[in-house]
């Protein structure tokens, strides 16, 4: 298996009431940055209702800058197919 790198991401989400949340976070692919995100996020008692589906969250790679946008849908279908597919590819 390659090494992967880890990079430094800012995740964006907003929550059901149109707030924006955004955290830093530290993954090797994108559908990582946004478990790690969702997982803090969701911890976080300032957060609340962050929705499913059509739901996007941004993702904002540094070093060099590149941003994602991931329906919160295709995210959970990466999530169900399981570990053995690292990417959303």
């Amino acid at each position: 298996m390659a090494f992967v790198a880890l990079k430094a991401c800012t995740v964006v989400i907003r929550n059901l009431s149109q707030t924006s949340h955004s955290i830093e976070v530290t993954a090797e692919t994108l559908f990582e940055a946004v478990a790690e995100a969702l997982a803090a996020l969701g911890a976080n008692s300032w957060v609340d209702g962050i929705g499913k589906g059509l739901t996007t969250v941004t993702v904002v790679v540094r070093n060099p800058v590149v941003t994602h946008t991931v329906k919160i849908q295709d995210f959970e279908n990466w999530l169900n197919r399981g570990v053995m597919r690292r990417t959303p590819a």
